[in-house]
């Protein structure tokens, strides 16, 4: 963690379908010193995803090895063989570039990043404006069974509650509104010195 000392990070996280990366592609196109944090997954790509871009897909065998290693700075196993990680490789790359590393990440991978980075970083919960409109973008996504929508549903009833462990909580109901709120805040974090 020595080469990270000082190093400023942004976390966004929220819970499954709140719009995290539609406001996460709209801090990266504002042309501000910020760059995407790949995380590591070893779940299966969904829909047009590829690796190197959105995650770096691994298979369990793999993320467990690499957590033997030490590999990464954070990491959970969020469903049974499903891991997510951010790798200590991925920082110290961002870093080197004098790069902000911008992580889009489920809610307790932001609240172990946050626990790690402390004041050097800014997180930022996005909430949905309901349990049942989650649910609704869910369904309209198209990317999972019945099953699989009504799981992340209740696991996104029991984040909401952790909303309070972020610095900020953006609602994400008007999403125009939304996207002007975190460009705010985040040029904000980014002018502080």
């Amino acid at each position: 963690m020595k080469r990270l000392a000082g190093t400023r990070v942004l976390i966004i996280s929220a819970p499954s379908g709140a719009g995290k990366s539609t406001l996460v592609n709209h801090l990266l196109g504002a042309g501000l010193p910020l760059m995407f944090s790949v995380s590591a997954t070893s779940r299966k790509p969904r829909g047009n995803e590829v690796n190197g871009s959105e995650y770096y897909f691994i298979s369990a065998a793999e993320f467990r090895r690499r957590i033997r290693k030490r590999e990464f700075i954070e990491w959970q196993e969020v469903y049974r063989d499903h891991y997510y990680g951010t790798l200590r490789s991925e920082i110290e790359r961002i870093a080197g570039e004098d790069m902000i590393p911008l992580f889009d990440v489920d809610v307790q991978g932001g609240i172990n990043l946050k626990n790690i980075f402390r004041k050097e970083a800014l997180a930022i919960f996005i909430m949905p404006p309901s349990v049942e409109e989650l649910r609704s973008r869910l369904v309209k996504r198209g990317t999972d069974s019945a099953e699989k929508i009504e799981m992340r549903v209740g696991k996104a009833a029991s984040e909401i509650l952790l909303a309070d462990r972020f610095d900020r909580v953006i609602v994400n109901d008007v999403l125009g509104n939304a996207c002007t709120e975190i460009l705010s805040v985040v040029t904000a974090f980014i002018g502080r010195r």
